[in-house]
């Protein structure tokens, strides 16, 4: 059944990208599948987990007619893959979204599931990011209307997904910016003033069993009223959250910043401990002709904003589950090479202290234009908020970044990158060095290769029996046919404790708006980070087959 259920997936996908987007009536029908399936192979390092077969499918169908479009979107976990826990036990079959939305000039409104995000997300964010399986879309209503280029309102009501159910909170919330450069006709800046409003509302009827748990000598909760025992605790139905921010620009130069106020909620799920919560974060950025420079500094404390503060999911302290309705992204380098990406950061929305700078610059022969150097620089380093006693009362350090690359494009054919990166991820530290050469035979053939190496220094603890893994080694080759054919080997190897090789192999055929790819091997255990967000994926062996169309 899962066998057919697969197939007919990819003949429509494969039906309906060929002919592109489908005429119907004056509007026009777009949209897309993704499907991942893994098949687990036995393997005498790696347990295998008892599902042999894990699939992951999402489709999703547009339709657009001058100002008025609609869509929906189904999920099918037939069951789910590896590491995607909190659907394990769902449904298998789901409508994961729809909508229809009117658009007018200066207004629109929006039923159905909303996906939106106030400022830079630190009080709200609804969003979806099927690699770590979040969709937090509101389902409700979303208006807005600008004045002119002056001033835009906007607004929303409804009630938030949490994973393949709706929870049975409620959220609303609004948001304003001004635009002070247009009100005073300057036209050579950019000047913006914004507020935003978010509450989120719980009824406290009902709890869970942790806390019916407890007993005072004054107060059965099993008997009382459930309520008035959880503000006992600090804990009440309405959390209130407010943003303001500020945005300027002028010739090269960029000024932002966010100042966030939270009222009293559960500092992390399974708590009775409330607190209030406060962010700030402000960026400076000015660029040049070729260069450019960024510098971003954050500072939060007990900003995990819960979409239902009684679903004992301790990841949502750092972000790693789809519990939250903001979200806080992560002010470091993003990575795209194996072993820079072995212990990514993860945000500590209960408290942190830093930010990062990024410089850019290239140079470019002006005599032939296949020749150039881009220069990048970027430092990245985080802290406790207070100062801890276990760290002889001083702020620990949770994460520092120090890396710099250099991309030279030498000729038609040939270009290289050589990066080094040194990582302190609290008690890891590593030195990361990381080659990678491009050689184009022709306008459609290349072939790639990487080299990367990872010098692992002594842990500086040994909390929680954490050790060190010692050193590894990695490599990459990949060969293109543009357009359609692409072909790749790779493998990690740990020669410091494991001596476990990670390998993977696969290839990938494109026609037109469809992509099949096909691969097998061994994956290591550890963290997927997306812009701070992270979700565990357990260690496994398999062969993996994605489908991706878009028609």
């Amino acid at each position: 059944m899962k066998r057919l259920t697969l197939i007919l997936v990819g003949v429509v996908a494969l039906t309906l990208s060929a002919s592109a987007q489908q005429v119907l009536g004056n509007g026009q029908v777009s949209g897309s599948l993704e499907s991942s399936s893994i098949y687990y192979t036995p393997d005498k390092k790696i347990e295998r987990p008892e599902d042999h077969f894990g699939s992951n499918n999402y489709l999703k169908v547009d339709y657009a007619n001058g100002r008025f479009s609609a869509g929906i979107q189904m999920n099918a976990f037939m069951p789910a893959l590896l590491g995607y826990d909190a659907y394990k036990d769902g449904k298998k079959f789901y409508l994961a979204s729809k909508y229809i939305q009117w658009r007018d000039k200066n207004f629109e409104v929006l039923v159905g599931d909303i996906y939106d995000q106030f400022g830079n997300g630190l009080i709200f964010r609804s969003f979806e990011d099927r690699q770590l399986g979040i969709n937090n879309s509101l389902e409700g209503v979303r208006a807005a209307y600008s004045f002119g280029r002056y001033v835009t309102v906007k607004g929303m009501y409804g009630r938030p997904r949490l994973y393949s159910e709706y929870s049975k909170t409620w959220v609303r919330g609004a948001d304003l910016s001004v635009s002070l450069a247009e009100i005073i006709k300057a036209s050579a800046i950019t000047w913006n003033i914004e507020g935003s409003y978010v509450n989120r509302y719980q009824s406290l009827d009902q709890a869970p069993d942790y806390l019916k748990e407890y007993d005072d000598s004054t107060f059965n909760p099993v008997t009382g009223e459930m309520q008035t025992y959880l503000e006992s605790f600090g804990i009440k139905p309405n959390l209130n959250m407010y943003s303001g921010r500020m945005n300027f620009g002028w010739n090269g130069l960029t000024v932002s910043g966010e100042y966030v106020h939270k009222s009293k909620d559960l500092t992390h799920p399974s708590s009775t401990s409330t607190t209030k919560g406060w962010a700030a974060i402000g960026e400076v950025g000015y660029n040049y002709k070729t260069f450019s420079v960024m510098g971003t500094f954050r500072a939060l404390n007990s900003m995990v904003s819960m979409v239902d503060i009684f679903v004992p999911s301790a990841s949502a302290i750092n972000q790693c589950g789809g519990n939250t309705i903001n979200y806080i992204p992560a002010l470091t380098r993003q990575y795209t090479y194996m072993l820079t990406n072995l212990n990514p950061y993860q945000v500590k929305a209960n408290g942190e202290l830093g930010g990062q700078i990024d410089l850019c610059y290239s140079y470019r022969s002006k005599d032939n234009r296949y020749r150039y150097w881009n220069f990048h620089a970027n430092f990245s380093t985080f802290y406790s908020l207070q100062p801890l006693a276990s760290n002889g009362g001083k702020r620990m350090l949770y994460w520092r970044d120090i890396n710099f690359d250099v991309e030279r494009q030498w000729n038609k054919k040939w270009k290289s990158v050589l990066l080094y990166s040194f990582q302190d991820n609290a008690d890891k530290q590593a030195h990361i060095f990381v080659g990678d050469v491009t050689h184009k035979f022709n306008r459609k053939t290349s072939l790639r290769f990487e080299v990367q190496y990872l010098l692992s220094g002594d842990d500086k603890s040994e909390w929680d029996g954490i050790h060190s893994e010692g050193d590894w080694v990695a490599g990459l080759v990949e060969f293109s046919l543009a357009p359609r054919w692409s072909f790749y080997v790779q493998d990690m190897y740990n020669i410091g404790q494991s001596k476990t090789h990670y390998y993977n192999g696969g290839f990938s055929y494109t026609y037109n708006r469809t992509r099949v790819q096909l691969s097998y091997g061994r994956n290591r255990a550890g963290y997927i980070c997306s812009g701070g967000v992270c979700r565990y994926s357990p260690a496994y062996t398999g062969v993996n087959l994605v489908l991706t169309s878009s028609f």
